[in-house]
């Protein structure tokens, strides 16, 4: 068995009851595994059981899925509904301006009365000005409301329906008891003003929506809709869903990148700035990377495709952001267990209201109206609101500064951190170490047969193939040299030691000093060389070769490393927030420590000698550290091999380093082990995804509080008799265009 997800959006949520409704009938259908209902985006995430399968299946589950939302009451909706443009300022406001003008000439005898005029309509007129509103503006409450019903719960609709209808009753009740030319005080405002201002909120709410979704907006409008490609028959402008890896593309200065790619003509300088948030643009030339979505700068540059369609980096942005977004914070969690009995204790609440006002001696009338108070003031919109509002505008501005963040659970735990470890090479240090010099070994005091050409030549063949960064700085040293180098044999990786292969028939290793002493490498002078090294803060490599009498050294290899820009003062920026660091190398130990020093950290920080493997075990180690309570650890990595140390991590933080030549190494695996991205290699990135975390829980707590605190209070004062339904109604839409504009406020966040 295996599982796959879909999206699908959904129309018609208004509250949080709707959400648990629908994530009830959809959880209900067979072999699904998860469903996830976020209000704010309209939409659901839902994970299948399923055995490896057709189209076809997938098709059948997509059409069980679209039925069973309508069958629960809702409109089944393309999930790209939300990457559509945004529509205009005043897209959908024709309903709540009829609501309006019909509601004005009711709500005016009120205003009256506190000038002491009496301006009351008559009956007749009132009844004309109301019913339009309460039956055909309102018939979306009808409708949700009755399928609430029918599916044996609540929502907000219903509660409206309820309270609206039941104060438009009594009005008509009144009117056409009354005696003939008796002037009687009516209702027909109140219900029609509630429904009005309910319109009136829920306009706000989308507006605002429209606004917490511009992150994935942004990023899809990113994507041209044309590229230019070379062809055998000239230039030929194609759309980008018709480009294939290997095709040459042509962009002009000022125009966006298609699609993924290697400069192969010409020069130019790119700007990234919505992908990585890197305000400069970035120089390429012959050989450089190009990330799909840039904008080309002053240069004619010719492009072959690497990546297209979902393979893209700015494809994997746009998935990673959206599943973020798509994702519920566990604190969501209970959110939607209180929400899932909240209508029904309200139902309740309204009919105790209705009968201790009765009980007590007071008129059906008056009674009615308190207890219609009360169903209207204590709609849960805020409730559903609260959390996923601000999540969508918390990852929506991380994403815009080059933070994204993979799940809602990363989010939410991250202003938790009390530790931070980090790898050093590639994370703390630039990652392109140089190949400082080159020793050849005497033994016995024979000489060397070999030159320092002839051993560079054999530790550049060796390397050849390797993604490792000593590597890189091996072959192009040799490329320096312009030695050419020869195709190596029977090559493979040591992890956490080095290689072995064959080149021109000779058995040769390349690695770690550990390494070396595993192998009983004759003792001489070259120990005491590459411990001088290491005390200058080279890391070293031993080139040897294995024969019948054993392992040899030829050469000691020093490579120098060089400490990000900015990385001192974006630690010191992280202690000061009260965080303890650590710096993880597989480098020796005085390399580590003279590393550690030029970057302001202490030794008792510095875990050296470790192992690949042996990080995640560091990890948790570090979490364990504690008399009082597990610390709560975030790793930082760039690599392949810190993969699962980031997934080990309470936080993983995945950095998103580029090679020198524009690649991104083993960038795509860690990306995937980790909770939270940062696109460009700024160890400054780290405080800015811990600041977002924190600024983004607190307007969930924020928001929690007055959805909970507006009910605490609203519900009690609408049953003593101190809130109209008037005042309920204004109340109760205020609560959601609040939740959603504290959201929004996150939007402001600069890292």
């Amino acid at each position: 068995m295996s599982e796959l997800s879909c999206d699908i959006g959904i129309g018609g949520m208004t509250c949080a009851s709707c959400v648990a409704r629908v994530e009830r009938a959809i959880g209900k259908l067979t072999d699904v595994k998860d469903v996830s209902v976020n209000l704010a985006t309209e939409s659901a995430r839902v994970t299948w059981k399923s055995p490896e399968s057709g189209a076809l299946n997938a098709q059948e589950q997509q059409a069980r899925l679209r039925r069973a939302v309508r069958d629960a009451g809702y409109e089944p909706l393309a999930p790209e509904h939300l990457e559509q443009a945004p529509a205009g300022a005043w897209s959908g406001f024709g309903p709540v301006a009829v609501g309006l003008l019909l509601s004005a000439p009711l709500v005016l005898p009120m205003l009256g009365d506190a000038l002491g005029k009496h301006w009351m309509l008559p009956a007749l007129w009132q009844f004309l000005l109301a019913t339009p509103v309460q039956f055909i503006l309102g018939a979306r409450f009808y409708k949700a409301g009755w399928h609430a019903l029918l599916a044996g719960s609540g929502n907000m609709d219903l509660l409206v329906a309820i309270g609206t209808s039941a104060g438009w009753l009594l009005s008509m009740w009144l009117w056409l008891t009354a005696a003939d030319g008796h002037m009687v005080h009516l209702y027909f405002e109140g219900s029609a003003v509630v429904i009005t201002l309910v319109l009136l909120g829920k306009w706000l709410e989308a507006r605002a929506k429209r606004q917490t979704t511009d992150a994935i907006r942004a990023l899809h409008a990113l994507r041209p809709e044309k590229a230019r490609v070379i062809t055998a028959d000239g230039e030929v402008e194609i759309p980008i869903e018709e480009l294939l890896v290997g095709d040459r593309m042509l962009v002009l200065p000022g125009e966006r990148f298609a699609a993924d790619g290697v400069v192969l003509e010409g020069q130019t300088q790119v700007d990234e700035a919505m992908l990585t948030g890197e305000p400069l643009p970035v120089p390429k030339s012959v050989g450089a990377r190009i990330t799909g979505g840039s904008i080309n700068g002053e240069g004619r540059v010719l492009v072959t495709v690497s990546a297209t369609g979902t393979s893209t980096v700015l494809s994997n942005i746009i998935r990673l952001v959206e599943d973020a977004q798509a994702a519920k914070a566990p604190i969501q969690r209970l959110v939607d267990q209180v929400s899932a009995v909240f209508v029904p204790v309200v139902l309740v609440l309204a009919l105790i209201t209705l009968l201790a006002w009765w009980f007590t001696g007071h008129s059906l009338e008056v009674s009615l109206i308190h207890s219609v108070a009360v169903l209207v003031i204590a709609c849960p919109c805020a409730l559903g609101l609260a959390t996923p509002a601000a999540i969508m505008a918390g990852t929506g501005v991380a994403a815009k500064h080059g933070v994204l963040i993979k799940d809602a659970q990363a989010l939410e735990i991250a202003h938790k951190v009390d530790t931070v470890a980090f790898d050093k090479t590639g994370t703390l240090t630039v990652g392109q170490p140089r190949l400082i010099s080159l020793t050849s070994v005497n033994l016995q005091n024979v000489p060397s047969s070999d030159s320092d050409d002839q051993l560079l030549m054999l530790a550049a063949s060796l390397q050849s193939g390797s993604e490792h960064p000593l590597a890189h700085a091996v072959v192009q040293a040799a490329k320096t040299q312009s030695l050419q180098f020869v195709v190596p044999d029977d090559v493979k990786a040591v992890p956490g030691f080095g290689s072995e292969g064959h080149v021109q028939g000779r058995h040769l290793l390349l690695g770690s000093l550990r390494w070396m002493d595993s192998l009983n490498v004759p003792d001489g002078p070259w120990q005491a060389q590459a411990a001088s090294m290491q005390a200058d803060g080279a890391t070293v490599s031993i080139l040897a070769e294995r024969s019948h009498a054993g392992v040899n050294p030829l050469a000691v290899l020093a490579f120098g490393d060089e400490p990000k820009p900015g990385v001192q003062a974006a630690l010191k920026l992280l202690r000061q927030r009260g965080l303890r660091l650590v710096m993880i190398s597989g480098d020796n130990k005085g390399a580590a420590q003279a590393m550690a020093a030029r970057l302001g950290l202490q030794p008792d920080e510095v875990f050296a000698e470790v192992l690949p493997g042996d990080k995640a075990a560091l990890v948790k180690s570090l979490q364990a550290h504690s008399t009082d309570a597990p610390h709560v650890v975030a790793f930082v990595g760039d690599g392949i091999n810190d993969a699962p140390a980031l997934a080990a991590a309470d936080v993983g933080l995945a950095m998103a380093n580029l090679n020198a030549d524009g690649r991104r190494g083993g960038t795509d695996v860690a990306m995937q082990a980790a909770g939270i991205t940062l696109m460009r290699g700024d160890v400054a990135l780290v405080a800015g995804a811990l600041e977002i975390s924190a600024r983004t829980v607190a307007k969930i707590r924020q928001n929690l509080f007055w959805a909970f605190a507006y009910n605490a209070a609203g519900i009690p004062l609408a049953a003593m008799g101190y809130l109209s339904p008037v005042v309920a109604g204004a109340a109760m839409a205020l609560s959601s265009v609040s939740v959603m504009t504290n959201a929004l406020l996150l939007k402001r966040w600069k890292p």
